[in-house]
């Protein structure tokens, strides 16, 4: 088996620079963590960071250098590599007293951990020679979290060499995982989100470094995040056909997350966390009886049974209860807590405005926009230096950023060459069109809206790091983008690394809103909204698009069935408010599912 953390929860990416050096600062406390490395000149600027911080020679990677990107890219998953095993050797060899790394290390353990109950033994220890022995053990069994790299598969972007020429296997998504197949990581996983990309999965069958050395043991693991039990089974299988083992299969809430959200057909978290649970055997032998022999093709021995599968869960978890539900009840192997880690400066990147407007932020600060321009809604907080910074361009008439990333290029409308929706030129050259195009006012006023909300995420999630660091990437680009998902507004103050895992298993609770929803019942509440705003937002909708809604509707309410049976089966702690959100949400579905059988039937007409 490959080292498991000894953790049960990890953080999950967050933006391109929130989390870039979080397993510097929480892996060797044995917390698992995620880095985006799409954005290489980020990545070029936190090398010379911690070059620097490390005393090391920092040697620049120019662009104008053959293969610039990934040498980038593997440099700095090395160093930081390096940082995290130079920390856990310090901490290892701490002393064991009040306040020590090491201490803090078992502290934060969970209480049900072995080897927290290996370190109660010792507290209470009084022999000498027997306390000596048990602390040469403790100190043998402290590991490091893993340093986890995340690859949305849908920026990927072709790059093209200095001829002009696309550069083949060299594309965004590609490249990145070519540089981390070729990093030093150990014990790692790669995260795939964002859906399959049929030619990033092809090019996984190029580095053996992800496949087993013997019966569920790799150097390098697969993750893919995934919204439901079709997702996982559909690209699971896509890649045991290839001979590739999927380790894990993250399941992220579509609408009670952060960043990109990717809604389901009205499929809630609860009922697809069931399905897992119930064909989590079926699950493994479907892949394991098209990855054996895919294996056995190339000459391999194969296994008499399959490599072990996690299933973890993330998106709105808030509370120790709510995560003891998931672990116990729907027996997830670990969850995902991502939002309420930005107001933890000792495990995210986080500047001081954005950490204050995050602190306050309030229900109506946090919405799911249209700010990407990838065309994929966006959970989004308000306020940020970013939209005021559009929002003053649009006030004077020059709206649209200037492109200098380039990552989220992919419209051809009106170039030959992909352009970013948020540039300055594809707005200009869109209101254009606009203009010209006679619409009702109405629909004029949404395509515009949707328009001028597109904002520029490559240098907006990145620039948090360059301020916290002093590390300009983008000269006089400096605005800050924050995309955390809608329980951000549960918390209201910063908390030490200490007090969030204490918080997470139990032993003390942060501060939260007294009218805080349970996670499902939120989950629910984002659902009913984002089905009434595709309602009214729909122009001409046709029999397909009310087919559409009656079964979201249904969908939601065998939700709603499947969460009262958890009330009756004593699994929720705050009954009334649960079965009161539940009453509230199904009275709203009702009422859309008669005005769309009234509209639906003058259409059939």
């Amino acid at each position: 088996m490959s080292v498991l953390s000894p953790h049960n929860f990890h953080i999950p990416v967050m933006g391109l620079s929130f989390t870039i050096d979080s397993p510097i600062k929480v892996a060797h406390y044995g917390i698992t963590s995620a880095i985006s490395i799409i954005e290489d000149n980020l990545v070029e600027m936190m090398r010379k960071h911690y070059y620097q911080q490390s005393d090391e020679p920092y040697v620049p990677i120019n662009t104008n250098e053959e293969n610039y990107r990934v040498r980038r890219l593997t440099d700095y998953l090395n160093l930081v590599n390096r940082n995290v095993q130079s920390k856990l050797e310090d901490l290892r060899s701490s002393a064991f007293e009040a306040g020590s790394e090491i201490v803090k290390y078992f502290e934060m353990l969970p209480e049900e951990s072995g080897l927290k109950e290996k370190y109660r033994r010792f507290l209470e220890m009084t022999g000498e020679a027997e306390k000596v022995d048990l602390e040469r053990v403790l100190r043998g069994q402290v590991k490091a979290g893993a340093i986890e790299v995340n690859i949305m598969t849908k920026v990927d972007k072709n790059n093209l060499d200095k001829k002009g020429e696309v550069i083949i296997d060299g594309s965004d998504a590609l490249g990145a995982l070519k540089a981390y197949a070729e990093s030093d990581l150990e014990n790692s996983s790669v995260i795939f989100s964002a859906g399959m990309n049929p030619r990033l999965f092809n090019y996984l069958e190029n580095f053996r470094q992800f496949d087993a050395s013997s019966w569920g043991k790799f150097k390098k693991k697969v993750v893919i995040k995934v919204s439901d039990y079709r997702s996982a089974l559909i690209q699971g299988k896509y890649l045991a056909k290839k001979g590739i083992w999927v380790s894990e299969f993250r399941i992220e809430s579509g609408l009670n997350c952060g960043g990109h959200a990717f809604a389901t057909q009205g499929l809630l978290l609860g009922p697809i966390l069931e399905e897992f649970r119930s064909k989590k055997e079926d699950l493994a032998d479907d892949l394991f009886s098209l990855y054996n022999p895919a294996i056995q093709s190339r000459g391999e021995a194969g296994f008499e049974k399959p490599h072990p599968i996690r299933i973890t869960v993330q998106g709105g978890i808030g509370t120790f209860e709510e995560n003891k539900l998931l672990l116990k009840h729907y027996q997830v192997d670990g969850t995902g807590w991502g939002t309420p880690f930005l107001l933890c400066p000792e495990a995210t990147t986080v500047d001081t405005e954005t950490l204050e407007l995050l602190a306050k932020s309030q229900k109506e600060d946090v919405i799911l926009s249209k700010s990407s321009p990838l065309g994929v809604r966006f959970n989004y907080l308000k306020g940020t230096s970013a939209e005021k910074e559009r929002l003053g361009r649009i006030q004077k008439d020059k709206p649209g950023s200037p492109c200098t990333e380039k990552y989220l290029v992919s419209n051809t409308e009106f170039t030959k060459e992909p352009i970013c929706t948020a540039s300055r030129k594809y707005q200009k050259l869109k209101l254009e069109q606009l203009d010209s195009l006679d619409l009702p006012e109405e629909e004029y006023k949404k395509q515009k809206e949707d328009l001028l909300s597109k904002e520029c995420l490559c240098v907006g999630l990145s620039n948090t790091a360059t301020l916290n660091y002093k590390v300009p990437m983008v000269k006089k680009l400096d605005a800050v983008t924050v995309c955390p998902g809608p329980n951000i507004v549960n918390f209201s103050k910063s908390a030490s690394l200490q007090e969030m895992t204490d918080h997470i298993y139990g032993r003390a609770a942060l501060p939260q809103r007294a009218d805080r929803p349970h996670m499902f019942v939120r989950e629910l509440q984002l659902y009913v909204d984002y089905l009434q705003e595709e309602i009214s937002g729909s122009f001409n909708p046709g029999p397909r698009d009310y087919k559409n809604w009656k079964s979201f509707c249904a969908n939601l309410l065998e939700g709603i069935s499947h969460y009262r049976a958890l009330i009756e089966e004593g699994l929720i702690e705050d009954e009334a408010a649960f079965h009161s959100g539940l009453a509230a949400a199904e009275e709203e579905i009702l009422k859309i599912q008669q005005q769309l059988e009234n509209s639906g039937q003058k259409v059939a007409v």
